[in-house]
């Protein structure tokens, strides 16, 4: 849904990951990049640190996840007509994006509240793709001016851009020093996230 990114290995490795889980095991993984960012973003004690970039020539948290909302909104958009229409065309689907320029940080709220717009539209999202039987995720939408589209796809795609976008902000938040004094489970790093947790007891 977003600009072609560079292929690098981690990236491919990933995509091939996401194309190969099955349709529940997909929907598991969408629902759970809102626990990842609930798990790391709601113990930070100061979240002015998610507000603003820590240089001009990077995004900011809440920048990142305002990307994520856009992404999610417009494939959210495609789904809905694809589901509810017969090869629809996808240019004519109404753009609902929102703009991120330099003055991104006068946009209302902070970037708790910009995670919960996230969050619902990415339940919006599970939800319909929980209600269709797994035939129905062959369906497809055409465009003349980007390209076209299944909901398969278009599942695959968002999962991909989470694990993008959370790789961005764990960058970020190891940076900023937004993780000093919350519990070790939050501050767990991206490459660990999926991992169980196992508190270590002190005994002494």
């Amino acid at each position: 849904m977003e600009a072609r990114t560079e292929q690098t290995p981690e990236l491919m490795d990933a995509q091939q990951r996401i194309r190969e889980l099955s349709n529940d095991a997909l929907i598991i993984e969408l629902i759970n990049t809102l626990n990842h960012l609930s798990r790391w973003l709601t113990p930070i004690h100061d979240w002015t640190v998610l507000d603003y970039a820590l240089r001009r020539s990077e995004r900011s948290v809440k920048q990142i996840l305002a990307a994520m909302h856009d992404t999610e909104a417009r494939a959210y958009s495609f789904m809905y007509a694809i589901t509810t229409m017969t090869n629809p065309d996808l240019d004519k689907v109404p753009r609902i994006e929102s703009p991120l320029g330099q003055d991104f940080d006068d946009r209302a709220g902070d970037a708790l509240v910009t995670m919960a717009g996230f969050r619902r539209v990415r339940e919006s999202s599970t939800s319909l793709l929980r209600a269709l039987p797994d035939t129905a995720w062959h369906r497809s939408g055409f465009s003349r001016t980007d390209r076209d589209w299944t909901i398969q796809e278009l599942a695959e795609s968002l999962a991909v851009h989470d694990w993008r976008m959370l790789g961005e902000i764990d960058h970020v938040l190891a940076r900023s020093g937004a993780r000093a004094g919350i519990a070790t489970v939050s501050r767990v790093s991206f490459e660990q996230i999926d991992a169980p947790f196992l508190p270590v007891l002190d005994l002494d």
